[in-house]
């Protein structure tokens, strides 16, 4: 009775491993030489660096690439990583020319890592903006009372456990965690007025955290062009000095074999589900607004 769904389970491995020798490795780099655009996309949640700043610096590198375009569509994400990629941007932009697409949204640390760019470009109705910091915690502490369960704690010092769902914020705590956070906050500020030739007052007037469209953030200084990608495109091919059709190059990524992307594929799906991938106890730049037209 059990033996069946094993057996298949194995048929399947079985199926699937002899699959990846039939079925060649996934090469999504097949462009020839000469000049192009590189593509380098921030896609989702920015929670690591790694994966976007090798492949901002493998295009910098590359003689054949004469211009960078960053294609955001986040609505943030965490603050070392996001300061991180506005910092590359930044130091490649130069030496080569690196241009901004804002797809469906570019909000908190979408957009501070957007506002690194030379040129912004963004659809009239990309939501952007939302220039704050966030940090969140749960209280269960009532819940652990009710459950009758006893949390013993052993801390270094007072704010040791500051954030700890075990326990509600004292006042010297809440006090603490809003001064780290105007700090990045005003770090913030300072990155998009000094990346935008803006002044830290005009950037601070509608640094509260509210979203706006593309068009919005055109009359304040905050994107360059209403356009889309291909328009994006265009503008840094011509800039760049090239005529002609632009070609643009995505990022070369690593071979991966059939079953690979396969169980990669169902990984991710199973961590989305556990809720493995959602944000814990740490500063944010992120929007809690998320748009999309049906």
């Amino acid at each position: 009775m059990y033996n069946r769904p094993i057996s298949l389970f194995i048929l399947l491995i079985v199926v699937l491993c002899l699959s990846s020798c039939f079925f060649p490795p996934i090469d999504r780099d097949k462009i020839p030489g000469g000049p192009k655009i590189g593509i380098v996309e921030v896609k989702g949640i920015i929670d690591d660096s790694k994966e976007i700043l090798k492949n901002i610096k493998r295009f910098a590198g590359d003689k054949d690439i004469k211009g960078i375009l960053i294609r955001v569509d986040s609505p943030g994400g965490t603050v070392g990583p996001t300061q991180e990629i506005y910092s590359e941007i930044r130091k490649v932009s130069k030496k080569k020319k690196v241009y901004v697409s804002i797809g469906n949204v570019a909000a908190s640390g979408g957009y501070y890592i957007a506002s690194a760019g030379e040129r912004i470009f963004a659809n009239p109705g990309s939501i952007t903006g939302s220039i704050g910091v966030i940090m969140q915690t749960v209280n269960v502490e009532q819940l652990i009372k009710l459950l009758k369960v006893d949390v013993q704690t052993i801390k270094s010092g007072k704010f040791k456990d500051t954030g700890t769902p075990f326990k509600g914020l004292t006042e010297e705590e809440r006090e603490m965690l809003y001064g780290v956070t105007r700090d990045i906050h005003e770090q913030f500020i300072e990155n998009v007025a000094r990346a935008r030739g803006l002044s830290v007052d005009k950037v601070r007037e509608i640094a509260d955290g509210r979203i706006m469209t593309g068009r919005a953030a055109k009359e304040l200084g905050l994107v360059d062009e209403i356009g889309s990608i291909e328009d994006a495109v265009e503008a840094l091919w011509k800039d760049t000095g090239m005529t002609g059709e632009p070609k643009t190059m995505y990022p070369k990524k690593t071979p991966r074999s059939f079953v690979r992307e396969l169980l990669e594929s169902m990984s991710d799906d199973v961590e989305d589900r556990l809720g493995l991938k959602k944000r814990g106890f740490s500063f944010w730049f992120l929007s809690p607004y998320n748009t999309e037209i049906e």
